[in-house]
């Protein structure tokens, strides 16, 4: 995953959670174990088993360019819809589970048996799916330290990618209903502040020895070192509503590893945000998705959403030249800021008269085609 990309850049991959949707009902049906055993070979290589029945996971190659990146995310999301259908359900790219989830039985792991166990009704919520953004670095140190430096942007990212509004067939009133969601878990949320690669161990340890985490696997904060690759995992995000939307958030998201790395060799510091104000930037970021105002967390100031947004893109436009990326992202960009984010987008659809079946029979329609 440290391998060079374009211009001696950085290499990425994603990974997609996906819920299957009942046809008729909409409510999330236990299928994937059916689903994944109907992928074509080629592609069940990319699948991972999910914590619940009604979820599935596709990870993506290594990858140079956001092009191959698309092509990958294209394939996986046709042939795992085409299973969904075969298996008798429906593939959503959509955050949060929008209308119920009758089993919530963890999947046949024993890990997931133990999360279970420790968690209590925490780990029986309804499922949610993100979507990671895994970008190559050469050392564990330097991811730790790059953790430091995203802290003021990743509030912008979860904006952007916003795309779970629904919870229990009704408008939540949030744009990220699953970020909210996932608050219940206590080893979840924004990264702390590391003085260090064993300054970020002995606080997992102390977490690990206290309960809030089962074990170190529980690190599931915002951006963190990945524990299998040689990468920093960022996991801010909704999965995204449509392959363009994961390709805009991945190419942010390497260009903002990119950035804030020459800001480390260059020995600027990472920015000491309070940790209060960074979870309350994180909340307003869930709530109002790009349809309103943002935390500024550099001014500590609250601004218009797209003006901010203006800032991270002008903040990492040096390193989207550098990778070929600036196009891509600007035209995306462009798109959201006339479409909507994925939340955005199944609010119009209610506004127009819709009701929920409309809105998740267009959600499946984007998931493989938009």
């Amino acid at each position: 995953m440290n391998a060079p990309g374009p211009g001696g850049g950085h290499t990425l991959g994603v990974e997609e959670e996906f819920l299957l949707l009942d046809p008729d009902t909409g409510e999330n049906v236990p299928l994937a174990g059916k689903v994944l055993s109907a992928l074509p070979e080629a592609v069940r290589g990319q699948s991972r088993l999910e914590f619940r029945h009604s979820m599935v996971e596709m990870v993506t190659p290594v990858c140079t360019a956001l092009t191959e990146l698309r092509r990958h995310l294209v394939d996986h999301r046709r042939a795992v819809a085409a299973a969904a259908t075969g298996s008798g359900a429906r593939l959503v790219a959509v955050g949060a589970t929008p209308v119920a989830e009758p089993c919530r039985e963890p999947a046949d792991n024993p890990r997931f048996h133990r999360i279970a166990a420790h968690y209590g009704p925490i780990a029986a919520d309804p499922a949610v799916c993100g979507g990671h953004v895994h970008v190559g670095v050469p050392s564990r140190d330097l991811a730790i330290e790059i953790g430091n430096h995203l802290r003021p942007w990743l509030p912008v990212v979860q904006a952007i990618a916003a795309n779970s509004p629904l919870f229990e067939g009704a408008d939540t009133g949030y744009a990220s209903w699953r970020s909210v969601q996932l608050q219940r878990w206590p080893s979840l949320g924004p990264t702390p502040y590391a003085e260090s690669a064993a300054d970020f161990d002995r606080t997992v340890a102390a977490l690990v020895s206290s309960g809030v985490m089962l074990d170190e696997s529980m690190v599931l904060w915002y951006a963190r070192p990945s524990a299998t690759f040689p990468t920093v995992e960022v996991r801010v995000s909704d999965v995204g509503l449509t392959v363009d939307d994961t390709v805009l958030i991945a190419g942010l998201i390497r260009a903002l590893v990119a950035t804030v790395r020459d800001d480390i060799d260059a020995g600027r510091p990472a920015p000491r945000i309070p940790d209060d104000l960074l979870r309350a930037a994180h909340w307003n970021a869930a709530r109002t998705g790009l349809d309103g105002a943002l935390t500024d967390l550099r001014s500590q100031r609250t601004r218009p959403a797209w003006d901010v947004v203006g800032d991270l893109v002008t903040f990492v436009g040096r390193a989207l030249r550098r990778q070929g990326d600036q196009d891509t992202v600007d035209a995306q960009l462009a798109r959201v800021r006339r479409d909507g984010t994925g939340a955005a987008r199944q609010r119009q659809i209610l506004r127009a008269g819709g009701d929920l079946g409309t809105v998740l029979d267009r959600l499946a329609e984007l998931t493989v085609s938009g």
